[in-house]
């Protein structure tokens, strides 16, 4: 019984690279980086730091990446002051693990 070679994969033609998807993913919206990365489908560490990069670009060329601090959900406490993007580990004066993400979007 003969069979047929498989196939190679080949993935979908993309036409814009990875920051520019996630620039207009985020353009009139505000994402976490866990739903940015549902939508341009990378991970999440991807994600966090493609948005180091685009909030570089973005100040060069007079938009601004919108950037809504992370929130503890037991206390209130917010993150203003924190200067990484991704979601913090657990909240400095209640020590609860339960932290609402940063949101972005870009204006």
């Amino acid at each position: 019984m003969k069979t047929r070679p498989k196939e190679p994969f080949v993935p979908p033609e993309k036409h814009n690279t990875i920051r520019q998807e996630i620039i207009s993913v985020l353009r009139g919206r505000t994402l976490s980086a866990r739903e940015i990365s549902a939508e341009v489908r990378i991970s999440e560490k991807e994600v966090v730091y493609h948005l180091e990069h685009i909030r570089m670009a973005t100040q060069k060329s007079g938009e601004q990446l919108l950037i809504i601090p992370a929130t503890c959900k037991r206390c209130g406490f917010e993150f203003k002051k924190r200067e990484r993007l991704s979601k913090p580990g657990k909240c400095p004066i209640c020590r609860s693990q339960q932290i609402q993400e940063p949101r972005f979007s870009i204006s």
